[in-house]
C-alpha cells in the first residue's frame, strides 16, 4: 500500500514541477515580447538578462541566512557536531567523553606547563580505564596501626612499623589477590594524617590526593572519632566514594568495650556510611607472656574487615571502578574548563585594556565640547566582537552594536558616565591648565568608562550571554563599584596620567612655543 502511494506522490510532484516551469518560460517570453516594443532589439538581451541576474541576486539575499540557519539547526538536530553527540550508554563510555571533551581543551590551552600538567593527568586517567586492580587506599593517623593493618592484610612485613608518627612518609602501593575475585587489589599505604609541621601537611596532602584516585577507602581509628579524625572522616565521605571505618586494637579491650564503640561509632557515621561497613579488627595482637617460655603471639584477627572487603568488592567492584574512574575524568575535565576560562579571562581583559586606550587617543586628538561620552567612551562594536570570539562566539557587526548601544544606555541611566566623569574630573585636578585638564578629563573618562563597559561584557561573555537574573543593570553597577575602588582608580588613573595626560602637556607647550626667529636654526 506505501508503495503505491509514493510513487503517485513522486508523480503528482513531477507534474507540479512542470507546470511552474512552462510559467516561468511564459512570463519571460512575454517579458521579451513587451520589452521588443520598449526597447531596441540589441538591448532587449541584455537588459532581460540583467533584470534576472538582479532578481537572483535579491532572492539570494534574503534567502541565504534561511537557509544557513535551517542547515546549523539540521547539523544541530541530527547529532553531528559535538553539542548533539549521542547520550553514553554506561559510565565507561561517559568517562570516555569526557577524556575527549579534554583533548579538545589541551588544544586550546597556550601555557606549556599548565598543558603538560593537564596532559599527563589525562594520561593517568586513561590508562586508570583500562587497568585490572581495584584501588584500596588505607588512612590513619600514625598511631592507629594502618601499616600494620596493611602488613597484616599482606600476610607479610611490607616494612618498618613503629609506633612514631610519620613512619610512612610516602605513599607505598602493595598488590593482593582476594579468592573469587577475578580483579586484583592495589593496596596502598598513605602517610599518617593530623601529623604537625609543615612537613605533616604535605604528607596529609598527598595521602588525600590518593584518595580521590580510589575505588575503596578504609579508614582506621583507634577509639572513639575525635574532633580531627571526624573532620577527616567527613571529608573523605564527602569525596563520593565507598568508605570503610576500621576499629583497630580490639585486643587491648573487652568485648564489652568493642560492642560500645562499635555502636558509638556508627551512631556517629550514621547517614555516612552504612552501619555494616564499621568494623572491629586487630592488625597486630600484643603477645602473651608464657611462664619459663617464649612469648605467645596470636595471629592477627581480621576475619570480619576481609569478609566485608570481599563481599564489597564482589558485589559492587566494577561500580566503583566505573564511578570511581567517571568521576575523575569529570574531575579533570572541570579542571581543564578553568584553566581555558583563565585564559580567556587573560586574554578578554587586555582586550579592555586596549579598547580603553584606544578610546581615550580618540578623544584626546579630537577633543569635542560636550560630546556625548555614551556613543563616545562606553563601548565600540569592534570590542564587543574581539570578546565574543575569545569566549567562541561570533557576532555579527549588526548584534555587537546592538550590544555596545544597549550597555550604554544602561551606563547613562544608572548615572555611571556622569558619576565617573565625576570622579575622574575630581582626581585629575591637580595644577593643570585648563585646556590640558579639559581634554585630559574627556580622554580619561572615556578610557575609564570603555573598562567599565568592556569587564562587563566579559561578565556576559562567561555566563553564557547571559546577564543573570539580576539582569545588565546589575552587572554594569558591579563593575563600577569594583573599578571605582581606590586600588583599582588609583592603578588606572596612574597610566592614565602617563599614556593621555603628560603627552597632552607636551602638545600644549609645543603649541605655545614662540615662532622662530627668521635666519636662526
Amino acid at each position: 500500500m506505501k508503495a503505491p502511494a509514493r510513487l503517485w506522490l513522486w508523480i503528482g510532484g513531477g507534474l507540479l514541477v512542470l507546470v511552474v516551469f512552462t510559467a516561468v518560460l511564459q512570463a519571460i517570453n512575454n517579458l521579451i515580447w513587451q520589452l521588443s516594443y520598449l526597447l531596441p532589439a540589441w538591448l532587449v538581451g541584455p537588459f532581460t538578462l540583467l533584470l534576472f541576474g538582479g532578481g537572483a541576486l535579491l532572492i539570494a539575499r534574503v534567502a541565504w541566512p534561511w537557509l544557513e540557519g535551517w542547515r546549523r539547526q539540521r547539523g544541530g538536530s541530527s547529532g553531528g557536531g559535538t553539542a548533539a553527540a549521542a547520550p553514553p550508554n554506561n559510565r565507561q563510555e561517559a568517562a570516555q567523553q569526557q577524556l575527549q571533551a579534554v583533548d579538545q581543551l589541551l588544544e586550546r590551552i597556550r601555557d606549556a606547563v599548565q598543558r603538560e600538567a593537564l596532559q599527563q593527568e589525562r594520561e593517568r586517567v586513561a590508562a586508570e580505564l583500562e587497568r585490572g586492580d581495584l584501588v584500596l587506599v588505607v588512612f590513619g593517623t600514625g598511631s592507629a596501626g594502618k601499616t600494620s593493618l596493611i602488613r597484616a592484610l599482606l600476610k607479610d612485613v611490607v616494612g618498618r612499623v613503629g609506633a612514631a608518627m610519620g613512619s610512612t612518609d610516602a605513599c607505598v602501593s602493595y598488590r593482593l589477590r582476594l579468592q573469587n575475585l577475578n580483579r586484583g587489589i592495589r593496596l596502598v599505604d598513605t602517610p599518617g594524617i593530623l601529623e604537625a609541621g609543615d612537613a605533616g601537611q604535605r604528607r596529609e596532602q598527598l595521602a588525600r590526593k590518593q584518595a580521590a584516585e580510589a575505588d575503596l577507602l578504609l579508614l582506621v581509628v583507634d577509639g572513639d572519632l575525635r574532633a580531627a579524625e571526624q573532620e577527616v572522616f567527613l571529608a573523605l565521605a564527602q569525596l563520593g566514594k565507598r568508605l570503610l571505618l576500621v576499629l583497630n586494637k580490639c585486643d587491648l579491650r573487652g568485648s564489652d568495650e568493642e560492642r560500645r564503640l562499635l555502636a558509638l561509632l556508627r551512631r556517629r557515621c550514621q547517614g555516612r556510611i552504612a552501619p555494616e561497613d564499621v568494623i572491629a579488627a586487630s592488625a597486630a595482637p600484643q603477645s602473651v607472656p608464657m611462664p619459663g617460655g617464649k612469648p605467645l603471639q596470636p595471629e592477627p584477627e581480621l576475619d570480619a574487615l576481609l569478609r566485608r572487603i570481599a563481599q564489597v568488592l564482589h558485589s559492587d567492584g566494577e561500580e566503583l571502578i566505573a564511578d570511581n574512574i567517571l568521576m575523575q575524568s569529570r574531575r579533570l575535565s572541570e579542571t581543564g574548563r578553568r584553566l581555558l576560562n583563565d585564559q580567556r579571562q587573560q586574554d578578554a581583559e587586555a582586550v579592555v585594556d586596549r579598547y580603553s586606550w584606544i578610546s581615550a587617543g580618540v578623544i584626546a586628538a579630537t577633543p569635542l565640547p560636550g560630546i556625548d561620552l555614551l556613543g563616545a567612551a562606553a563601548v565600540n562594536a569592534q570590542m564587543v566582537m574581539e570578546i565574543g570570539r575569545i569566549h567562541g562566539v561570533s557576532l555579527s557587526r549588526s548584534s555587537a552594536q546592538e550590544l555596545a548601544v544597549s550597555v550604554g544606555r544602561t551606563l547613562a541611566s544608572l548615572g555611571v558616565i556622569k558619576g565617573g566623569m565625576g570622579l575622574i574630573s575630581a582626581s585629575l585636578s591637580v595644577n593643570l591648565p585648563t585646556l590640558v585638564l579639559s581634554r585630559g578629563v574627556q580622554a580619561v573618562g572615556a578610557g575609564w568608562l570603555t573598562r567599565v563597559a568592556g569587564r562587563s561584557f566579559i561578565t556576559y561573555f562567561q555566563q553564557d550571554q547571559d546577564w543573570g537574573d539580576d539582569g545588565m543593570q546589575e552587572v554594569v553597577q558591579r563593575q563600577y563599584d569594583l573599578n571605582r575602588r581606590d586600588s583599582a582608580l588609583k592603578s588606572f588613573l596612574s597610566a592614565a596620567f602617563n599614556r593621555v595626560v603628560e603627552p597632552l602637556q607636551r602638545q600644549q607647550k609645543q603649541e605655545q612655543l614662540p615662532p622662530r626667529p627668521e635666519g636662526r636654526r
